[in-house]
Parts: structure tokens; sequence; C-alpha cells
């Protein structure tokens, strides 16, 4: 097992209980909030790294953790794990996680390994041959995001990373289709900021089964027979192929 102090496990403890803190504000049901409270406590303690946990198993490798029930685990997994896994990121490059109080620079740096590790297994869709979903899939994948993320209907979360207003404006959304389960959102680079395309430019993540996760972003094509059309990037001809 890996110690505790060469894990993400403060951020990700601290994060919990700063979700417990913000339910006990918002008057929520006084027993949620214990539950994240020793959520936050048990992760503090835990000598395995809860990020490495839930990226190897998913959820279900979180349920089987003493202490943890299931409602927490996959609100651990879903808003931790997930959909903050960049804010972490961010977190580990910018001196905030060194900032923690008994982290310091050296154990943000395993965690930036830990991270790169992990990352390293999301392979470019290339690599991925026939396990890729199909052009016409993920199209209607970025549709559906981008519809209901007009109508409000997506949980948003409030990226770390050029925001300085502390904005909640990143809709996500995870769906399936088939044998496909997706993770969708606006690119939040510093090219799609710089290029005014943060609420164009869709990165489409993608696994199958025990398969490594993919990745495809979905944008609006500028120029030639596809101008004005939602292209998969990386797969024009398919596209071509797919409008014709």
């Amino acid at each position: 097992m890996t110690p505790r102090d060469m894990t993400a496990n403060p951020w990700i403890a601290a994060e919990t209980r700063g979700a417990a803190e913000l339910l006990s504000v918002q008057g929520a049901n006084l027993f949620r909030v214990a539950a994240y409270r020793r959520a936050a406590s048990f992760i503090s303690q835990l000598e395995g790294d809860l990020l490495e946990m839930g990226a190897a198993g998913g959820r279900g490798a979180l349920d089987k953790i003493p202490g943890f029930g299931p409602a927490i685990a996959k609100r651990i997994h879903q808003d931790l794990l997930i959909d903050r896994l960049e804010a972490l990121e961010i977190a580990a490059h910018d001196g905030r996680l060194a900032a923690l109080p008994g982290f310091g620079q050296r154990r943000e740096a395993m965690v930036r390994s830990a991270l790169a590790n992990l990352l390293s297994r999301r392979l470019p869709s290339r690599t991925l041959g026939d396990l890729e979903p199909e052009v016409a899939l993920l199209l209607d994948v970025d549709q559906e995001y981008r519809s209901r993320g007009a109508k409000g209907e997506l949980h948003r979360i409030t990226p770390r990373r050029f925001n300085p207003l502390a904005q909640r404006w990143l809709p996500v959304l995870h769906t399936s289709r088939g044998p496909w389960y997706f993770t969708v959102l606006y690119s939040n680079t510093a090219r799609a900021h710089k290029l005014h395309r943060t609420t164009d430019w869709v990165v489409v993540y993608f696994h199958h089964d025990a398969n490594p996760e993919g990745r495809r972003t979905v944008v609006t094509e500028t120029q030639g027979c596809l101008r004005g059309l939602r292209v998969v990037r990386g797969q024009e001809a398919e596209c071509r192929t797919y409008y014709a």
C-alpha cells in the first residue's frame, strides 16, 4: 500500500470536508453532513491512494472500502475522481498542494508523478483501433451535451484553471450509448480560451468495459467542405462520409 503522505488523499479529504461544510451551510440533512465528515476523516487516514483505487476499479472499488457507504462512494467517484481530476492536476502544478499543512513540495511532486502515470493510461484514441465509438455516436453525444447544457439541465463545476472569478460555468455530462460510457465537457485549455472556443470545443472521454479510456474533441469546422459543421478532430474523413 502507498504511504498516506505519498498520495492525493489529503487533497481529496480536504475537498470532501469542504463539501460537508457547504452542505451544512445549505441546511442539508445532518446525517448526510456527518457522512461526508466521516468520509473525510477516513480518507485522511487511508493507506492506499484513493485516486488510484477509483481509477482502477471505479465506484465498485470504493464501495468495498470499509467505512464507505454506496452513496458516499458514488459522490467521491463522480465529483472528485472525475469532475475534479483536472483541478487536482492543476493544484499539483500551481503550488496549492504544496501549501497544504504537512504536504510540501516533495509530496506534491509525488502526486504529479502519480497523476502522470494515471493520465498516461488514457491512451490517445488512435491506439484503440476498432474499440472506439463511431463518428455518428460521438456527434450524437456532442449534440446531447450542447443541447442539455444550453437548457441548464447539466451539473456544472467550477474549474480552477483560467477561472479567476471562480464561476461555476462548466457543464459535465455522464451518459452511455450501448456498451459505451461517456464523460463530456467543454475544453478548458489555454488555447480554447485564447481562441474563444470554450463554448465550442467539446472533449468527449469514452471507455468500453475494461478497455483504456479514449478521448476525442468535437469542434465546429471553420474551413473547407465541412465548414460550419460539427467535426470530430482526427476523423475528418469519416465526418465527410457521415455528412455525405
